[in-house]
């Protein structure tokens, strides 16, 4: 009995999450919840308060239907101790036994497949796939099936979930016993007779396995057989950990077929990989992905990726890294091209894209917020914001945001980072960082390159409009470059002004240079900015959104240089999603209505065109006018569904 209810409180604990903010108690007689809080408490020892109070929700639902009434009435009315009424204590017990046999029941049912797997019981397994168990659900503490049979030498049922569509890659969910106690309401000695029984008693209960795959434990296990049969199933043996780990750093080097064999595997799998990347960068080239997410920047996207082909394609300088210094005004790219470089080369993961915020590390003594500080000072314990970060992910996209905003000190430590590829932390401990991605960003010269790019744009369009009086249109372009003569005559001087360092300067690879946005560039900001607002009145409201050209010529109008796709979205929001607010706060869309966003010209020259609603109830045909001064709304009741009307 003791056992089932330890497992009943840890399936309480991970599955069922009655959040007790949820359910009010107060239509509970006081003698009804302390009842109910008794039993369980006297039947449960192993829960916590959380626990028995979710328990105690569930019975105390039952407890206010009526239907239920006469089987929870006290005899005993006088009684206020706050002991359970006599003539409850039966039925209440029945509810508590009740509640035990579900939560046993769905517990039960959850570890099956794991513990089978465990056991290595090949029958049990292939019979509970048949029933329609999923291979790669997790017990409620976080591992799975796969895992508890790598872990425990079953190759064989390894092979069978393998067949069965089990994933290898998975990572196992559970931390380490006091950080798991406490993100499921238990008690850690809970836990650990749960890992070593469900799981496997000869690890380390101190030790953190969050992200351990199947192939990670069966190479703690030093199991050969279980190890090949999970190679063979298309497990990824350069998979790392929480702690960037791979499978063979758990590997016993005395065992060389172990080793030998995850050495030939992380070989040849590492070969498949960078073939496939191949393929694929041949068929969809880094230029069309990022120009997906970005608009404009034609020359930049074409720079930047040049430098990382040249990088995955082993025509790098493999003893630096890659390092930019993006120029231009705020708002035009620079961030976004950082994080959809970030995103490219490690595949969304979150740890690998390092955003740094340069203003914050304006004062020399800031410099110990980078790499730690030295030993005897406070904060030494708790690292360096980018050496911490980078320990996790060495070959990380780094951005350095306004660089120009940081202290002589800080870019002194940059140029170390830059020149050798790698960076000493307060600890004295080196992190190597040479395959690291690393990108400053900058105001400096932004009204030139501006003013610049501007002056060009007009060139070009009077060279597009001559070309097209001579009938030339396949020569006409938008694209403008900025030339080598602006830039050493104007650029560099003012960035050798301001960082007064030749040498740092030198170890940028490629300084891209972002320019304001064209006319047929600003309707694509426009039209992404109203799709995206379109997509969000659809899923929050149910309300379609539709608009035409003319909308996106009279937005565009917004448009301001110093302050780039910032001042478009700020433009869409005030004229157009300001007055669907209001008209929604008034009732005068619903969900299911139709609006169209339209342009009402003016009739002088002198005054501004305005952007209007219109809206189509659901079940209209005709769509009718709002005005925004004189919104009012009435409910009828239609029988066709046709809502409100103004």
């Amino acid at each position: 009995m003791d056992k089932l209810l330890k497992i009943l409180g840890t399936y309480i604990s991970s599955r069922c999450h009655l959040a007790s903010n949820h359910v009010s108690f107060k239509t509970l007689s006081k003698v009804q919840l302390i009842g109910v809080k008794c039993l369980l408490r006297q039947s449960l020892p192993v829960l916590n308060n959380n626990l028995a109070r979710s328990l105690c929700v569930t019975a105390g639902e039952l407890l206010q239907n009526k239907s239920f009434a006469p089987y929870f009435e006290s005899s005993d009315k006088n009684n206020s101790r706050g002991k359970p009424p006599p003539s409850s204590k039966f039925s209440l017990a029945l509810l508590g036994l009740g509640l035990i046999s579900t939560c046993s029941a769905a517990y039960d049912s959850d570890k099956r497949l794991v513990t089978a797997a465990k056991k290595g019981n090949d029958a049990e397994v292939l019979k509970l796939i048949k029933e329609g168990h999923d291979v790669n659900k997790r017990h409620p503490l976080g591992w799975t099936a796969l895992q508890a049979a790598a872990i425990n030498g079953k190759f064989r049922t390894v092979k069978v979930l393998l067949d069965a569509g089990a994933d290898p890659n998975l990572g196992d969910e559970f931390s380490n016993v006091y950080r798991t106690a406490m993100e499921r309401g238990m008690r850690a000695a809970e836990v650990v007779t749960i890992r070593e029984e469900e799981f496997c008693d000869r690890l380390d209960y101190m030790a953190t396995f969050r992200n351990f795959s199947a192939l990670h434990y069966a190479v703690l296990a030093d199991d050969v057989d279980t190890v090949s049969v999970l190679l063979q199933g298309g497990a990824n043996p350069l998979q790392q950990n929480d702690h960037t780990k791979l499978p063979i750093s758990y590997s016993n080097r005395e065992n060389r077929r172990l080793v030998n064999l995850l050495e030939s595997h992380m070989k040849t799998y590492e070969k498949k990989q960078k073939e496939l990347e191949a393929r694929e960068r041949r068929k969809f080239p880094l230029e069309q992905r990022l120009k997906q997410h970005i608009v404009g920047q034609e020359n930049g996207i074409v720079t930047v990726a040049a430098a990382i082909r040249r990088k995955e394609n082993g025509w790098a300088d493999e003893d630096h890294p890659l390092v930019f210094l993006f120029l231009g005004s705020s708002g035009i790219g620079k961030t976004e091209l950082a994080k959809q470089l970030a995103s490219y080369m490690h595949k969304n993961k979150q740890e690998s894209f390092i955003r740094l915020d340069m203003s914050e590390y304006q004062e020399k003594h800031e410099v110990s917020k980078l790499i730690g500080s030295p030993p005897g000072y406070v904060g030494h314990d708790e690292g360096g914001q980018l050496t911490k970060r980078l320990k996790q992910c060495p070959s990380a996209v780094v951005l350095f945001d306004e660089v120009d905003k940081a202290h002589p000190d800080v870019l002194t430590v940059l140029l170390q980072l830059f020149d050798e590829g790698r960076l000493t932390d307060g600890k004295g401990k080196t992190i190597e960082c040479k395959n690291a991605i690393f990108i400053m960003t900058s105001n400096l010269a932004s009204d030139e390159i501006a003013n610049h790019a501007l002056h060009l744009r007009e060139e070009a369009k009077m060279r597009s409009k001559q070309l097209k009086e001579e009938s030339k249109p396949n020569e006409m372009t938008e694209t403008v470059t900025i030339s080598r003569q602006f830039k050493e005559r104007v650029v560099q001087p003012i960035l050798k002004r301001h960082f007064r360092r030749d040498e740092f300067l030198g170890r940028i690879n490629e300084i891209v240079y972002f320019l304001p946005f064209s006319e047929t560039e600003l309707s694509e900001l426009v039209q992404k900015e109203l799709q995206r607002w379109s997509k969000i009145a659809k899923e929050k409201h149910n309300i379609e959104l539709e608009w035409d050209h003319s909308v996106e010529a009279i937005l565009t109008d917004g448009y301001e240089v110093n302050y780039g796709a910032r001042s478009i979205k700020y433009e869409v929001e005030r004229r157009v999603i300001s007055q669907l607010a209001l008209a929604h706060e008034r009732g005068s869309i619903a969900p299911g209505s139709t609006v169209q966003i339209l342009v009402v010209w003016p009739k002088s020259e002198n005054e501004r065109p305005v952007i209007r609603l219109r809206v189509k109830a659901k079940g209209r045909k005709d769509f009718v006018d709002i005005d925004e001064k004189e919104l009012s709304v009435s409910k009828i009741d239609d029988e066709a569904g046709n809502g409100f009307v103004l």
